[in-house]
């Protein structure tokens, strides 16, 4: 049987140690709980977090609407042309949008034919023969008879003339058109184109006169190696219109004859302006509707001078001077 002295210190002591240990830990406990509810519950917490959240979502959608940006507008020419060192991000294709590479040939080539600075309305106007240019061909010859040919303008007062290749004819565009002829020996001539030599002449070959020929060689060379270019030669002679038979006011057929210079373009007035007349391969400018038909004419030649002719009355077959000419060039 165990002492009371015994007995004493197994009961109390441990009681004692119990209490002790069981109040500090309470106290933690109930201080961890309070702080937690602290953090929990202060306000605006809640709303600082969905905020910061709300603002990554708004930076993630205005981020791709500026990467979608750029390819759209990546190779618009104006952009890339003005940065194109400064967008390292730049597609090829961007790249290749940009118009200087295209642009700097023409700018480098457009100087160089010295034709197009002296006269800079030709290239428009003029066909394939072309003021200030020289060209290379053969010339031939036939019989001219009385001069007629395919370009309608009936016999010719001389017989200085010739039949220009298909090719350069170019639905009458050289009708009319004054060229110098010289040959390798060193003789020249001038000729008026009224004719076409069609096949087998090839292009920048010159079916002459006899008359023309023989002023360059004799007929039974058959052939020379020539150069030619368009002349604006001396006239007193002023520019006369002609109507197409058959034409009335409800239809017409116009042609200009003995013009200096080659035709680009004949216009007819209408109550809104100038009409232009579509060419025919036999020389006249048509207007299936009758528009302008007897009214006021507008002839610009390839050299891009303008002259207005009026009063000329619708008269089938009948030649009616004009009063005008270009000027020579």
């Amino acid at each position: 049987m165990a002492s009371p002295s015994h007995r004493h210190r197994h009961r109390r002591p441990p009681r004692t140690r119990r209490r002790t240990a069981l109040v500090p830990a309470v106290v933690v406990a109930a201080a961890v709980l309070a702080v937690s509810l602290v953090v929990a519950l202060r306000p605006g917490s809640e709303a600082d977090t969905v905020q910061a959240e709300d603002t990554s979502v708004a930076d993630a959608r205005v981020s791709p609407s500026a990467t979608e940006s750029k390819p759209e507008t990546g190779p618009e020419p104006t952009r890339s042309t003005a940065s194109p060192s400064t967008s390292p991000t730049a597609s090829p294709t961007a790249k290749s949008a940009d118009p200087t590479p295209s642009t700097r040939p023409s700018t480098a080539s457009a100087p160089a034919p010295t034709r197009q600075a002296a006269a800079p309305a030709s290239g428009s106007l003029a066909g394939r023969i072309r003021p200030g240019t020289t060209y290379d061909g053969i010339a031939t010859h036939y019989d001219a008879a009385d001069g007629d040919g395919a370009c309608s303008f009936g016999p010719s007062p001389d017989m200085m003339i010739a039949a220009m290749n298909t090719t350069d004819y170019e639905t009458s565009k050289a009708c009319g058109a004054h060229v110098l002829v010289r040959a390798a020996n060193g003789a020249s001539v001038t000729v008026r184109i009224t004719n076409e030599c069609p096949s087998p002449c090839a292009p920048g070959q010159i079916d002459l006169s006899r008359q023309a020929f023989a002023e360059l060689a004799a007929l039974s060379v058959g052939e020379l190696d020539i150069t030619w270019s368009l002349l604006s030669p001396g006239t007193s002679d002023t520019i006369s219109i002609r109507y197409k038979t058959g034409s009335t006011q409800y239809w017409c057929g116009i042609q200009a004859i003995g013009h200096r210079n080659p035709l680009a373009r004949l216009e007819v007035g209408t109550g809104n302006g100038w009409q232009r007349l579509t060419r025919t391969e036999y020389n006249y400018f048509l207007s299936p509707d009758g528009t302008g038909c007897g009214g006021p004419l507008r002839l610009t030649d390839v050299h891009g001078e303008q002259l207005t002719v009026e009063g000329i009355a619708v008269r089938p077959d009948a030649v009616q001077p004009s009063g005008v000419q270009f000027s020579r060039r």
